[in-house]
């Protein structure tokens, strides 16, 4: 078993064993950070699917309405008027060929790709670098798009990618320490009801097998997960 410091051994005092309701979960997570900085705060939440057949895939987005607290840098890979189009709407780096090759070169200093559907060929050369990272454009996460003015917003505005992992899990970051508690729970009901939007046909059984809330320093708090169900939003 490793060692835990004071601190956190204090902070896991203040955490019982069962399982919380969703605004309870966030008191005490923020009741329990014992850090310097802003910590993130984040879910996990263990899904009733089995991602390697393509009909239990669950990968959404949402708009967190108070944003993850986080600025992203955003890449739109483009050509002809689309480019200005992106520059206009606030895009960090904005490029077609040019852009890929840098990216294929190692340049990684982004958090977030848009691609127009004409350049999908060109950024699917792309797949292993920014795929392992879950940075590929996917019309789902509406990330390939002609209308990038609206992608680059949607970001700029808290736009979350999700996506479940091989092990059928799906980690998402939901704010900051710092966000008062209504924030927080504003963004992880949003979170939540598109996890709940987002359930295959093929998933049986019981969809959220468990849940947890955590912060980046301190320990995890286990949601209820029919209070995750019931956020059907």
């Amino acid at each position: 078993m490793p060692k835990h410091g004071k601190n956190f051994t204090a902070a896991m005092a203040k955490i019982e064993s069962h399982e919380y309701q969703i605004g309870d979960a966030i008191s005490a997570i923020k009741g329990a950070s014992f850090v310097k900085f802003d910590e993130s705060v984040e879910v996990a939440l263990n899904l009733g699917v089995d991602p390697r057949h393509a009909d239990q895939m669950v990968r959404a987005s949402v708009v967190l309405p108070h944003g993850t607290g986080k600025t992203s840098r955003i890449v739109v890979i483009a050509q002809g008027e689309k480019v200005k189009e992106a520059e206009d709407a606030g895009a960090d780096h904005v490029g077609g060929q040019d852009l890929v090759e840098k990216i294929a070169g190692g340049w990684l200093e982004f958090e977030a790709v848009i691609s127009t559907p004409d350049m999908m060929r060109e950024v699917g050369k792309l797949g292993r670098v920014l795929g392992p990272r879950g940075l590929m454009p996917n019309p789902k996460t509406g990330t390939v798009t002609f209308d990038v003015a609206k992608a680059v917003d949607d970001i700029k505005a808290g736009k979350l990618d999700f996506r479940v992992d091989k092990n059928g899990v799906v980690h998402a970051p939901v704010g900051k320490v710092s966000f008062d508690e209504a924030q927080l729970n504003d963004n992880v009901m949003a979170l939540f009801g598109a996890i709940m939007r987002s359930k295959p046909a093929a998933s049986k059984g019981k969809y959220i097998k468990s849940a947890f809330l955590t912060s980046t320093m301190g320990p995890s708090v286990r949601i209820d997960p029919d209070a995750v169900e019931a956020a059907q939003v």
